[in-house]
């Protein structure tokens, strides 16, 4: 297939050839959590010009005390001008980031000791109960602590960059995917059957890295240099293209670490007899045949590679064997891809590869409203996300998962919970009561992507505790409950 190729030179410019899409970022790096701001002066500016500024902070108030002290003006200068400056800023930053762990830790332990008070309270003095309720208590601390462990060293994990090939990646959740690796400092490939689509994605995403360059901190650009970002046209439904995407993949970055098979596509919601022939043949042949190629060129490529690989099926509607009427077709590909992966695990058992799934939950993007109604938008409004939103949580998981087998979801339980108790509040969310759609473009949500994602949402707090602490503090729960379950046939003591 003819496309077109694109690479990015030293001051920008783009440069195109007939046969490949390709763009690499050295230069430019990615912000994760700040907001994207534009820089007033021009290249010429030395960063050095500025006058230097009054830090704040503990260290610097403590410091300055002490100056004030000894009467050395010229010392202080040269603490906020010169090399001391910096060595402070860096045993700041690190004396807040003990201080956020051991913050953590004492809302950890009161938190298990309140619930242990609690059972002790409820025990009545009772020397086997209260001995039951110290060991479950002890139980929980050392699972507890093993678990926060784990978590440290997948923090460890996840330095460095990953090689990743992405398919459909041009619009909706796949560029979103795209983009949330390149903050990572990844190296990605995106890739779509149309070079067009291919040569404005890579466009669009060096245009958000070059915004987050005059706010990248110095730790930043040392991570993110290495993001580099490559694309290539290519019709997943056709072997010779999906070959040439592996092999131009290899041939870019030099092996392949994560392979996600994001292509997908819908007619719209109606009946089975409304369908065409092309239809039916365009569905299952990119949602179906397309994710069975590449699996098999992806795996073909990994078992060789000396830290193998990992392969991601994207779940949908149907998957799971549930009914999807209106949407017959697509929902019976995403039923075939369940049993395909639960073939291959078999048949990799003893392999390099792993292969997972990957479940986005009900995302905002033409797939899924394509042909959709007044009632779908309806509850669209309570469990749909942006994709911007969806790619933040999935790609952190992507990046360190281990193994084989494993589910990547977006829809956790206290995701779930979350949606149904706030389900009142949710209505019109994204669509009015007409089904008109009042959320913001894509364009529009890119500007304020990053100051997004800086935000620490409810959620992320719920998981990243269950995460490291949930044990102790549900193993003493339990043993609340059954000491109150054992006591409702008479009085609780002290009553």
């Amino acid at each position: 297939m003819a496309a077109a190729v694109v690479h990015l030179s030293v001051h920008g410019r783009l440069r195109r050839s007939p046969e490949i899409v390709s763009q690499t970022c050295y230069r430019p790096s990615l912000l994760r959590c700040r907001a994207f701001k534009q820089e007033t002066g021009g290249d010429d500016e030395k960063p050095s010009s500025p006058p230097p500024k009054r830090r704040k902070g503990p260290l610097y108030k403590l410091k300055a005390a002490m100056q004030g002290l000894a009467g050395s003006r010229s010392a202080a200068a040269e603490v906020y001008g010169g090399q001391y400056e910096r060595a402070v800023e860096k045993a700041e930053e690190i004396f807040f980031s003990v201080a956020t762990q051991v913050g953590r830790y004492v809302i950890t332990m009161t938190s298990s000791g309140v619930v242990l008070a609690v059972g002790f309270q409820l025990s009545g003095g009772d020397s086997q109960t209260n001995a039951l309720i110290w060991y479950s208590w002890l139980g929980g601390v050392i699972i507890g602590t093993m678990l926060g462990a784990n978590s440290v060293l997948e923090e460890h994990c996840k330095a460095g960059p990953r090689n990743v090939v992405i398919t459909g990646s041009t619009r909706g959740l796949g560029k979103a995917l795209a983009r949330e690796f390149l903050l990572s400092g990844d190296r990605v490939v995106v890739a779509s059957r149309s070079p067009e689509s291919v040569v404005q994605t890579i466009d669009e995403l060096e245009e958000n890295i070059k915004e987050g360059l005059s706010v990248a901190k110095k730790k930043q650009r040392e991570t993110l240099l290495q993001a580099k970002v490559v694309g290539t046209s290519c019709d997943v439904c056709k072997p010779e293209d999906v070959k040439k995407l592996v092999n131009f993949a290899v041939e870019e970055l030099g092996s392949i670490d994560i392979w996600i098979n994001n292509a997908g596509t819908n007619k719209g919601f109606r009946p089975l007899v409304n369908f065409s022939d092309e239809d039916i043949t365009q569905i299952v042949s990119t949602n179906l045949v397309g994710s069975l190629l590449c699996t098999r060129e992806a795996m073909d490529v990994m078992q060789y590679q000396e830290k193998g690989g990992h392969v991601f099926n994207m779940d949908g509607a149907g998957s799971g064997g549930s009914s999807t009427p209106l949407t017959a077709v697509y929902g019976s590909t995403k039923c075939g891809l369940r049993q395909f992966q639960a073939s291959l695990m078999k048949e990799s058992r003893r392999s390099k590869v792993g292969v997972h799934t990957a479940s986005p939950g009900m995302v905002l993007t033409d797939l899924l409203l394509s042909g959709s109604s007044l009632q779908n938008k309806k509850v669209f409004n309570i469990i749909c996300e942006l994709p911007e939103t969806v790619a933040r949580t999935l790609v952190p998981r992507m990046r360190v998962v281990k193994g084989s087998g494993k589910a990547v979801n977006y829809l956790t339980p206290p995701r779930i919970l979350l949606a149904l108790v706030t389900a009142w509040v949710r209505r019109g969310r994204w669509f009015d009561e007409e089904g008109r759609a009042v959320y913001a473009a894509e364009a529009d949500r890119i500007r304020n992507w990053a100051e997004s994602r800086a935000r620490f949402s409810f959620t992320d707090a719920m998981e990243m505790y269950t995460e490291t602490t949930w044990v102790s503090v549900f193993s003493l729960s339990v043993v609340c409950a059954f000491i109150m379950l054992s006591s409702s046939g008479g009085p609780f003591p002290g009553t």
